[in-house]
């Protein structure tokens, strides 16, 4: 994949909502779910894209709320969604992350061509940044697709 086309689908992405991330059921690639929306103006109905990012080789994730938000919200009704939103603290309940700062692609990584030495593809690493968590992924290839209504993740059927 080149990596300007990879830019481009992953600027396409800023400031959107990340409603579900996880390794496939078959757990080779790894797929963040975006809620995008775009001004009602512009007539561009909202989608749920699935990025796919092919032959995962590594995935990190990691808090990215202080310790002292983590100490305001570990209480269990912030999971509630009828009475997380009254309540101090972050509210897990709202079910998506803001995809802000964004998505950075580490050019000339590492640990990404140390995969591409070892495994003999070209391999290429991120930096997923949300409110709630961040990511850190370590792929061959990305693959950008509309979901239909009800996309349930773990129940879908892959041969990929």
């Amino acid at each position: 994949m080149e990596i300007a086309e990879l830019r481009r689908a992953l600027d396409d992405v800023f400031d959107q909502a990340v409603v579900y991330h996880a390794y496939t059921n078959y757990m080779r690639d790894y797929e963040v779910i975006v809620y995008a929306t775009a001004d009602p103006r512009t007539g561009i109905q909202p989608a749920h894209l699935r990025y796919l990012f092919k032959h995962c080789v590594q995935a990190e994730a990691s808090t990215a709320l202080s310790p002292d938000t983590w100490r305001k919200s570990l209480d269990a009704r912030l999971t509630d969604p009828e009475i997380g939103p009254d309540l101090d603290g972050y509210v897990w309940a709202v079910r998506w992350q803001a995809l802000y700062p964004g998505v950075q692609l580490i050019v000339e990584s590492r640990r990404a061509q140390e995969w591409a030495e070892q495994v003999g593809i070209d391999f290429h690493e991120v930096r997923i940044e949300m409110n709630g968590h961040n990511l850190n992924l370590i792929f061959s290839e990305l693959e950008v697709s509309e979901l239909a209504h009800g996309y349930a993740p773990y129940l879908v059927a892959e041969d990929s």
